[in-house]
């Protein structure tokens, strides 16, 4: 069983929609109990970075996550779910991330012609040929993007994609059973599908 950790903050339904299409079983859940007892977790989200954590804390559901991922199910966070993973972020300096993933969210930069927050289709770099995730996949794949922030991973050995947007930044990172999406891999049409079917196969 996938479990959607429902929190208030995601854009819940297209994912599990996308996760059933793809063959996954799934339960959305707010409750600690639920996310225990989960073969794999997804953690969505859209909006802020303090007000998602403020969420996750009131809930309770932060120890169980965190218990989720050291008995090695796979977790899989989207968009802000993914930055939520990181230990801070620029968008809310006060405010502490879960810490799975060593580094930092920082902010887009608007210069020139060039637009925060980044929306739309931009192509995607792999990284490397072992990630799980990118069965299948091939550099220059285009996915779905709406984010002003973006994730800056402490150990590069994490990045297995990347896309350019003033600069090259992490947009999927794996960690062992732990990966994270900045794009929206239910809104990506083909290649976003076929990502979310890996994660369904994860052993």
């Amino acid at each position: 069983m996938i479990v959607i950790i429902d929190y208030g903050m995601g854009n819940i339904h297209s994912v599990q929609k996308a996760l059933e299409l793809m063959g996954g079983r799934t339960l959305v859940s707010n409750k600690a109990e639920d996310i225990k007892k989960a073969d794999k977790l997804v953690l969505p989200g859209v909006g802020a970075f303090d007000d998602a954590m403020r969420e996750l804390n009131g809930q309770g559901l932060i120890p169980a996550i965190k218990e989720a991922v050291k008995n090695k199910k796979p977790l899989l966070g989207i968009c802000l779910g993914m930055q939520l993973l990181f230990e801070d972020s620029e968008e809310a300096k006060k405010t502490k991330g879960l810490g799975i993933l060593r580094g930092s969210v920082k902010k887009f930069e608007a210069s020139g012609s060039l637009k925060v927050p980044h929306m739309g289709w931009n192509s995607l770099k792999v990284e490397g040929r072992d990630c799980p995730l990118l069965k299948g996949i091939d550099t220059g794949s285009f996915v779905y993007f709406c984010h002003s922030y973006y994730p800056e991973p402490a150990d590069k050995d994490v990045v297995a994609a990347t896309c350019g947007y003033s600069k090259d930044f992490c947009c999927l990172a794996w960690k062992g059973n732990i990966y994270g999406a900045q794009f929206h891999p239910e809104k990506s049409q083909e290649t976003g599908l076929k990502i979310l079917k890996n994660f369904v196969q994860l052993c």
